[in-house]
């Protein structure tokens, strides 16, 4: 198995040493400032300490680490392996190039061989990696291989879609579109029956249509 997470930010190089809650205070204070605004009003005077307040809670999957998470397994399934498949996480995660708000739903679905996990775990682990600062892509992949390499199942199945407001609220400005990635590994990779099943499952129907027809 071979799984790489980041290390807790506690145990990151001194390099990296994480500041304490009073210099990032400080440091929204900074940005409050440049802002335009005076951080001393009093609607202002609170918001560093509760925006570092939720910055643990957006970012708190660097605490957390997703191989655990799936460490325990049953193997009591009566032979079950048919498709498992949680649909519509909702997923909220943040830009890594502009900090702003990734908000979408995904999916997420592996065959078994010889053993499942407790489905609330796959929801965690996409809460794990989507709680850390992220692109779309990465979050995919990262969801898909932590399935693929703890619980070496049949095949793994992972679609996100979300909308990114570094593109709605600013720069392009162009609200109402999402973005669309996808992870197959396995049986969903290489059987287009199996991965049809999945598509019309999550309910992208025109999509199963058309891989229907390619055959």
């Amino acid at each position: 198995m071979n799984v790489k997470t980041p290390a807790p930010l506690a145990e990151a190089p001194l390099s990296r040493r994480r500041p304490t809650r009073e210099e990032a205070e400080a440091a929204v204070r900074t940005l409050l400032l440049w802002a335009g605004d005076d951080p001393d009003r009093e609607g202002l005077v609170d918001t560093p300490a509760r925006v570092v307040r939720a910055y643990e809670e957006f970012f708190s999957g660097y605490e957390i680490d997703p191989v655990e998470l799936l460490a325990r397994t049953f193997e009591e399934t009566d032979g079950y392996d048919e498709m498992v498949l949680l649909r519509d996480i909702r997923l909220e995660s943040h830009c890594e190039h502009h900090m702003v708000p990734i908000i979408g739903r995904a999916h997420v679905a592996y065959l078994p061989h010889k053993r499942v996990v407790g489905i609330s775990k796959l929801a965690r682990v996409v809460e794990a990696y989507a709680k850390r600062l992220q692109i779309q892509e990465k979050l995919t992949a990262q969801i898909a291989n932590t399935i693929n390499d703890v619980l070496q199942p049949k095949g793994v199945a992972v679609v996100i879609e979300a909308a990114h407001q570094c593109m709605t609220t600013r720069g392009i400005h162009k609200p109402g579109v999402s973005m669309v990635t996808s992870r197959m590994l396995g049986a969903f990779r290489d059987d287009a029956a199996t991965r049809r099943e999945f598509l019309a499952m999550i309910g992208m129907r025109g999509t199963a249509a058309r891989l229907s027809e390619e055959g």
